[in-house]
């Protein structure tokens, strides 16, 4: 099919070619790119909001640990399951109806989970809550690939990584806040006025922005890709489980399903693409730039999660901190990470990605060979300026990926970049939490089985997965050298 077929216009103002070319964007472009940046971050303070709440839920609601990791797990499988068709529903609905779904569904389950009067209907509120929130980052990414012109992509890309890097780290910190002195159900009620006027003030001023397409969805690709990621996903996160004994199945059944349907899945998209109708368009990864820029990213974030996995485990198990403040602990870093985001996407604007990326890469992995020396009597200032050392390590890496990785795809297939970035996040983010949890685990029994205490043990166990980590942090060292600053993509064929 030829290229000025693969689109046809929306309702509504559509920049053209020229006008994205353009040195800055319009007044009307900028209110929407903000709108999405305030919701989005709304909607991703909320995915983390959960994560000290466990014990609170578990008293409150009578119920065991297993049954309570569902409001998380469900949640992730729910994003997993809904990012790869954003590819499809950004091409096929304006700006204006996908913006107002997302928020729409976040707000509703936002409300259900606040109204909550026991575990059944907090989980369907979480459901309906991921499913907002897995539309939004996609659609944030694609509407500023579309509307920002390449000189000034990097900086508004770093405005991405607020999102991404501050809102994450708030949520513990917040909902520890609220545990301490009012009901759990306040973790909901304090978002929801919030999402409320989000969604009111996204019904009035979007307008859209973007091309839609005539296309139809493939069904088949959507059960594959549910069963693709969610089991892949679903079988990553419970190697942490079974390493702990609380697995519900084997995780090799989930893993096995998963890797199965994404190959039928992966053979479906290649037969479909051929006539546009692809669920994933995979065609991104013919760019090499983006598939580069991608192994990279999923490496990166890989060890980020882990790393936020294996921090509070250290600071509790080993150095007896309490949960708010393990969260305080971690929020320097954190918010230094989502400071230098507009920072580092002036840079890049000006000078490219190799010089933020190459030595973010280094950053990275000297901070993980440092936190592979913490024991029993690490002091606390230590721990802290490691992690605020490879939060500004990842700050250096994820701005020049983002927009290294979507600037090097054409305009039609952004969206479907976007998915991907998506999509891999999960995966590389389940991947890692697997990876240093397992050897984590398995030094730490190691350990205790040879007669260290258990705070010996888990010192040993955290040194142990930090290295691994730092090991595994030296592939994007070299890959660093391989990502170029793409061309204007506009007039570049891939």
């Amino acid at each position: 099919m030829p290229e000025s077929d693969l689109t046809t216009p929306s309702t509504g103002n559509i920049p053209t070619d020229s006008g994205a070319s353009a040195s800055d964007t319009s007044a009307r472009d900028r209110l929407v790119i903000a709108l999405l940046l305030v919701s989005a971050f709304v909607v991703i303070l909320n995915e983390t909001i959960m994560a000290v709440a466990l014990p609170r839920l578990m008293s409150d609601l009578d119920i065991t640990a297993s049954v309570g990791q569902w409001l998380t797990t469900a949640f992730m499988l729910t994003v997993a399951v809904v990012i790869p068709i954003t590819g499809f529903l950004l091409r096929r609905f304006t700006t204006r109806a996908v913006f107002l779904a997302a928020m729409g569904l976040f707000t509703t389950g936002t409300l259900i989970s606040a109204l909550a009067p026991g575990i059944a209907a907090l989980l369907v509120g979480r459901v309906v809550q991921a499913s907002g929130t897995a539309v939004m980052m996609p659609l944030l990414m694609t509407t500023i690939m579309t509307l920002v012109p390449p000189a000034r992509r990097g900086r508004t890309m770093g405005n991405i990584s607020i999102v991404m890097s501050v809102a994450p780290a708030l949520g513990p910190t917040i909902s520890g806040m609220i545990l301490t002195f009012f009901d759990w159900r306040w973790m909901f009620i304090f978002v929801l006025p919030i999402a409320v006027g989000a969604l009111i003030l996204g019904a009035v001023r979007i307008v859209n922005v973007t091309e839609t397409t005539r296309s139809r969805i493939d069904y088949l690709s959507v059960v594959l890709s549910a069963f693709a990621f969610a089991g892949l996903i679903y079988g990553l996160s419970s190697i942490a489980e079974a390493s702990r004994g609380h697995e519900i199945v084997p995780p090799w059944i989930p893993i096995v399903v998963g890797a199965g349907a994404l190959a039928a899945f992966v053979l479906r998209q290649v037969g479909l693409q051929r006539d546009d109708r692809a669920l994933l368009d995979l065609r991104v990864f013919q760019a090499r730039n983006f598939t580069v820029a991608m192994l990279v990213m999923a490496i990166a974030m890989a060890s980020m999660f882990g790393t936020l996995i294996l921090l509070p485990i250290y600071l509790q198990s080993v150095l007896g901190l309490e949960p708010l403040t393990t969260g305080l602990c971690l929020l320097p870093g954190s918010l230094l990470m989502g400071l230098l985001g507009p920072v580092i996407g002036r840079i890049y604007d000006r000078r490219g990605p190799a010089p933020l990326l190459i030595p973010g890469t280094v950053v990275v992995s000297a901070a993980l060979c440092a936190m592979s020396t913490f024991g029993a009597t690490t002091p606390m200032p230590v721990v802290v300026l490691a992690h605020v050392g490879i939060s500004a390590g990842f700050a250096l890496m994820f701005t020049p990926l983002f927009t290294t990785a979507l600037g090097s795809l054409r305009p039609q297939l952004y969206s479907y970049g976007s998915a991907v970035v998506g999509t891999g996040q999960q995966l590389a983010g389940a991947a890692g939490t697997a990876l240093l949890i397992t050897v984590l685990t398995v030094a730490t029994s190691g350990a205790v089985g040879s007669g260290s205490t258990p705070e010996e043990g888990n010192a040993i166990g955290v040194h142990t997965a930090f290295l691994a980590a730092a090991f595994v942090s030296l592939v994007p060292i070299c890959l660093s050298f391989l990502v170029r600053r793409p061309a204007d993509t506009r007039t570049e064929e891939q």
